[in-house]
């Protein structure tokens, strides 16, 4: 389970968190503009915009989970292990394979409403990426500046949501979280008022937020994220920005052990925060809390080869004396 944000100040920032018992060895990974990209039932594209964001390469393919582009767009696939549903591939339609869906769009769109236009014409195919994997079960979140869309693929086909709230987790759909996020409508950052006809008192700072969940269900993520991306402030510069966008995704953040599996505890593997507007991709993991920056302007853009940086994962502690 994961969760999927955008956040504009001065610079628009989109990101999110892998929540997984296990890791694929990914890598933040730069794509660059002559990289052959190629699809399964579509022309290779021998030329397309650049994108960095983090991918289990495989087979020399980038598996992307979230990326931007050079133009600012970014997209994200989160688990949607319930209602995603997948059909084979149609005539007269762009059939495009889930694992290649956000180099299909980010490759070839610089806006949300380019986005929107190439979305007509596609059609999501039940094409697995090999034998051993198979399409994994994904709605996705589209962001730029204009705003964020989400796109789910359900039994009734392709759905293109609005997200005026800028942030996606898991299930149920995306309409159903609207809906969920309508009963925590009279939440507020601001100190409580007293609505009854007798006299009580204010015991604690932040009641105004009280009934905000603190479980790490999918739901209660998209409120709590949600609530704290709303009311959330920073001071002017991009490291105010950046570690913002952090505090932000920290207020949803699994520890390990309190979400336990069959496969093993569920914990926040990594955290992203691409700063759309500069191409630069920094990235947390669960034993690195230091804030780590991969820049795609310093690698050059017009290559042909991917560009690939294995994740630090050892703790790093400042030794302050």
């Amino acid at each position: 389970m994961c969760t999927a944000l955008s956040f504009q100040r001065e610079h628009f920032y989109f990101g999110r968190t892998l929540d997984l018992e296990y890791s694929y060895h990914e890598t933040v990974t730069i794509t660059p503009r002559n990289f052959p990209l190629s699809f399964r039932m579509l022309p290779t594209l021998s030329r397309h915009y650049a994108l960095i964001g983090m991918a289990f390469v495989q087979d020399n393919y980038p598996l992307y989970y979230e990326a931007v582009n050079e133009k600012g767009l970014g997209m994200a696939g989160l688990n949607f292990p319930v209602s995603a549903t997948y059909f084979p591939p149609v005539e007269g339609k762009e059939n495009v394979a889930t694992f290649e869906f956000i180099p299909y769009i980010l490759s070839a769109c610089a806006s949300v409403q380019e986005a929107r236009e190439k979305l007509k014409n596609m059609h999501l195919a039940n094409i697995p990426f090999s034998e051993h994997l198979p399409a994994s079960p994904l709605h996705w979140m589209i962001a730029d500046r204009s705003g964020a869309i989400v796109v789910e693929p359900t039994a009734e086909g392709l759905k293109i949501h609005d997200d005026p709230v800028g942030v996606m987790t898991n299930e149920p759909p995306f309409d159903s979280m609207m809906l969920h996020l309508s009963n925590y409508m009279a939440l507020s950052p601001e100190p409580i008022e007293n609505r009854f006809s007798y006299p009580l008192t204010a015991y604690s700072r932040g009641m105004g937020g009280m009934g905000l969940p603190g479980d790490l269900s999918s739901a209660s993520r998209f409120v709590k994220a949600a609530f704290t991306r709303e009311h959330s402030r920073c001071g002017k510069g991009r490291m105010e920005e950046v570690g913002q966008f952090f505090h932000i995704l920290g207020s949803v953040e699994q520890q390990r052990g309190c979400v336990r599996l069959k496969g093993g505890d569920e914990l926040t593997i990594y955290t992203s925060c691409c700063d759309a507007d500069e191409g630069v991709y920094y990235y947390t993991t669960y034993t690195n809390r230091r804030i780590n920056r991969i820049d795609m302007h310093k690698t050059d853009l017009d290559a042909a080869v991917l560009t690939s940086y294995p994740l630090r994962t050892e703790e790093d502690i400042f030794e302050q004396n």
